[in-house]
């Protein structure tokens, strides 16, 4: 059952996902990354937003083998981070791979870290 819920989170995840940075990109129709900046963004704040909960006494298999491991983990990319960076790089906008570097990752921390805390604030 654990494996199911994974695979539904997971398609449920990548589908949004490919369709949000699709749409964004369209939107900002600039070099840099806004999409999968954004994907990453609101999929950290869920996952800290999950895993407070998660440490507050939910359901923890469930819960997490669906949205956590699958919806997240579909949500969110490193290999795509990873391969628009040095993309990025490799066109001379080096200053958008290492802007994009910067940002993704202060971001993605201080939203994981915003979820959690939210989470601690409604469940403590």
């Amino acid at each position: 059952m654990t494996l199911v819920l994974v695979a539904l989170g997971g398609a449920a995840g990548s589908v949004l996902r490919y369709l949000t940075d699709r749409r964004i990109q369209q939107w900002r129709d600039s070099p840099f990354p806004f999409g999968t900046l954004t994907v990453n963004i609101v999929g950290s704040f869920i996952l800290g937003f999950l895993s407070g909960w998660l440490l507050h006494g939910a359901e923890p298999s469930s819960v997490r083998a669906l949205l956590a491991v699958g919806f997240c983990g579909g949500l969110t990319t490193f290999s795509t981070f990873g391969y628009e960076t040095v993309r990025l790089f490799l066109e001379k906008t080096r200053l958008y791979a290492v802007l994009n570097v910067v940002v993704t990752v202060a971001a993605g921390l201080a939203s994981g870290a915003a979820g959690l805390a939210l989470a601690t604030v409604i469940w403590s």
